[in-house]
């Protein structure tokens, strides 16, 4: 990121939408009992602040829990550049996520971002959330 102008505050906070655009599922272990396993390959279609693609790969618990690495390319309000999402979920009442943007992931103006993202699937439709560190 250039130094003073492009820099993003600490504690700022960006909202936008995504579309799942491809999921591309492999179960590794189907036990009769205790959920499968799988892996998962996603793509995403982001608009808004947040405008661009990602792909990840995630490791799904019986449909309930998920870890994933995530690589964004695009921009974040106005700044382009790739960054890594690492994040998981737990499909309980309320569902949760949770997740951190990795430090030294970052290229072009996203170089050095630092922060938390959350994500919130639900019948209104997909979000991102991220807080910037």
């Amino acid at each position: 990121m250039r130094q003073t102008e492009t820099a993003l505050a600490p504690g700022t906070e960006f909202t936008a939408d995504f579309e799942v655009t491809g999921w591309d599922e492999q179960p590794y272990d189907e036990p009769a009992e205790g959920g499968t396993l799988a892996r998962v390959t996603v793509r995403k279609s982001f608009r808004g602040v947040i405008e661009g693609t990602s792909v990840a790969e995630l490791l799904t618990a019986a449909n309930r829990g998920y870890v994933a690495s995530e690589r964004f390319t695009g921009s974040i309000d106005g700044r382009p550049g790739t960054v890594v999402f690492q994040h998981a979920g737990l499909d309980v009442e309320p569902p949760r996520t949770f997740g951190n943007i990795v430090p030294g992931t970052g290229t072009g103006e996203l170089t050095g971002l630092t922060g938390t993202v959350s994500f919130r699937n639900d019948e209104s439709g997909h979000s991102v959330r991220l807080v910037v560190g």
